[in-house]
């Protein structure tokens, strides 16, 4: 039987191996880590996560899944992934509509399609779509703070890894910094490698305009998240006036605020973050909008779920293979492959934790 019959939910505070930077955050030494584990009648399991920045958040996260998310789900059929996202989503709409709620639907939505695909025996990537299982991929630097040194280090660690492109942080209290930054890593790659740049929504409009046209030489692939996403005018007059093509999206959290981006922001690259938008179902309804516009759909984070998403869709371009992965704890890690990302055949999202590595990282409250 496909009825659920338990919804588990932990939270961990995982320390990160390195330090580090971007200019909305400051230093980064941790992540929080919620993991929501869905058992069925047969028992059968699924498994899904999202995560916070600094462990900030995550006890509220945990607190809606254990106390507002799970327990009306008990007895509903698994199946019926769309009528439980929208019923999770309509259960906690007043205090919610994005935000904390959005991330705690995510964990138990990618729990929901975990455990649709070990039932059918299925990998995600074929099952929402199979349009290809092999993702480009760039190495996501979080890194606003490095010295040059540490940055041109990192820089041909990646290289050295296989990437076949490389996003690094801008934002610096002074431009001249972020262009002697983007330069140097300019310099080191050559000038036809794959550069992005990243500004965690640091400026005004006037400002990342500015910005913008400073970079510009750099040859960017984009330059993202330029202003907050709620200046969406403000978000269309950099990409017009800036000559830079731009990405944005990881801190959007409804389909709806993607919509409005979609048509009025001028992006060129959609950028959802299933552990922060609610999950594989509206990442999917995103991809179809950007689809519908002729645009490209990125992913910000959890790059072993997003490259089942990256790989089902025709429209899915780079997977950024994020600085929060979870390597140590996975048996499986990620496989990169000719600066590509290979989608595991494995059935769901094919992702096994090491529960007993992560337990000494558990937070119990």
């Amino acid at each position: 039987m496909t009825r659920i019959v338990s919804i588990e939910a932990r939270h961990y505070r995982i320390p990160l191996p390195v330090v580090m930077s971007d200019s909305t955050h400051g230093e980064i030494s941790h992540s929080g880590l919620i993991v929501a584990r869905i058992r069925d009648a047969d028992g059968a399991e699924g498994v899904g996560y999202t995560y916070t920045v600094n462990d900030i958040g995550s006890r509220a996260i945990h607190a809606l899944i254990e106390y507002d998310l799970a327990p009306p789900l008990i007895g509903e059929d698994a199946r019926n992934i769309d009528r439980l996202w929208e019923r999770m989503w309509w259960h906690v709409h007043f205090c919610g509509r994005g935000g904390a709620t959005a991330f705690a639907i995510a964990a138990i939505d990618i729990a929901l399609w975990d455990l649709e695909g070990r039932r059918r025996g299925e990998p995600l990537w074929r099952m929402l779509g199979g349009h290809r299982r092999k993702v480009p991929a760039y190495a996501g630097g979080i890194d606003l703070y490095f010295t040059l040194d540490a940055l041109r280090e990192q820089t041909r660690g990646f290289l050295a890894r296989g990437f076949g492109a490389i996003k690094m942080k801008v934002g610096r209290d002074r431009l001249a910094e972020d262009v002697e930054r983007v330069a140097a890593v300019r310099e080191l790659v050559g000038p036809d490698f794959p550069l992005m740049a990243d500004a965690n929504m640091r400026w005004q409009a006037h400002e990342a305009i500015r910005a913008a046209r400073a970079l510009a030489p750099f040859s960017l692939v984009w330059l993202e998240e330029p202003v907050i996403p709620d200046d969406v005018d403000g978000l269309a007059r950099v990409a017009v006036e800036g000559g830079v093509p731009i990405a944005t999206g990881e801190n959007l959290h409804s389909v709806h605020e993607f919509e409005q981006t979609i048509a009025r922001g001028r992006v060129s690259f959609s950028e959802p973050d299933a552990a922060t938008l609610g999950g594989i179902t509206p990442w999917m309804q995103v991809a179809r909008l950007a689809e519908a516009r002729n645009l490209p759909v990125t992913s910000h984070g959890i790059h072993d779920i997003h490259v089942h998403l990256l790989g089902a869709v025709p429209n899915g371009s780079w997977l950024e293979f994020h600085g929060f992965g979870l390597e140590r704890f996975l048996a499986e890690p990620l496989r990169l492959e000719d600066g590509c990302a290979i989608a595991p055949n494995r059935p769901g999202h094919g992702v096994e934790f090491d529960f007993d590595a992560l337990d000494a990282h558990r937070v119990r409250t």
